[in-house]
């Protein structure tokens, strides 16, 4: 499992215009030398972040890119959704990519029920957290993300047992 470079940059995209504060904005040549891409792959990502309700352009002197909504409303989950996806769609199981027509464990997958699971625990982190939570230094996230996620051994392991129904 791994975010595509698309969600990643998309996300940090997103990022530079929040930190601009309410009404801020950003241009597209702005957006690509802050965080080190070319100009078309920005032009793409915004493209993306626009067609996904998450910023709008604007004309004139200060044109470019501001926030659609208030970075509070901006759900992490939905941004990354925007961009690329889940990490495990179900329709992975009907798109098998083996040597026969279908997977030969459509009925019983143990596997199956793991990527679930995994796929219920990210998505209820990323539902939960906002641009706003990510408008903080590395230190500050942490600590927040912790109020999210246990360690296994403890209330984590507890809380996949409940999303696999054990």
């Amino acid at each position: 499992m791994k975010f595509t470079s698309q969600e990643e940059y998309g996300l940090r995209c997103l990022l530079q215009i929040g930190r601009k504060g309410d009404g801020g904005s950003l241009t597209i040549p702005e957006i690509a030398a802050a965080d080190g891409l070319s100009i078309p792959y920005a032009a793409k990502l915004m493209r993306l972040l626009r067609r996904g309700g998450f910023v709008k352009s604007t004309r004139g002197q200060t044109g470019g890119y501001v926030l659609a909504r208030p970075a509070e409303n901006i759900v992490v989950g939905e941004v990354l959704g925007c961009l690329g996806g889940r990490f495990f769609e179900t329709e992975f199981c009907e798109r098998y990519p083996g040597s026969v027509d279908i997977c030969t464990h459509t009925v019983d997958c143990s596997i199956r029920s793991l990527w679930h699971a995994v796929q219920e625990v990210v998505d209820q982190v990323l539902n939960k957290t906002t641009l706003r939570d990510l408008l903080v230094n590395e230190q500050e996230m942490s600590a927040s993300v912790s109020n999210l996620v246990t360690i296994a051994g403890d209330k984590r392991v507890q809380s996949l047992r409940s999303v696999m129904g054990h």
